[in-house]
């Protein structure tokens, strides 16, 4: 199984947000939405929108919004 983990990840390296699913197409319309809802000002103060995957629920932040 792959799950795809998308992350906002502010400029000390806490996780802002984050949501977990195992479609790839929905997983990466969620990354191009994280990437579009960081600021100019945002991306220069070092936040990031990332997409990972991983193979197991358990590797998901506990504090994300996971879709089946």
């Amino acid at each position: 199984m792959i799950i795809w983990v998308n992350e906002q990840i502010d400029p000390s390296g806490i996780l802002y947000s984050c949501i977990a699913c195992c479609d790839e197409t929905q997983a990466k319309d969620c990354h191009e939405s994280f990437e579009q809802n960081l600021t100019a000002e945002q991306k220069q103060q070092g936040w990031v929108a990332t997409l990972r995957t991983v193979n197991s629920w358990d590797e998901v932040p506990v504090n994300a919004l996971k879709l089946n």
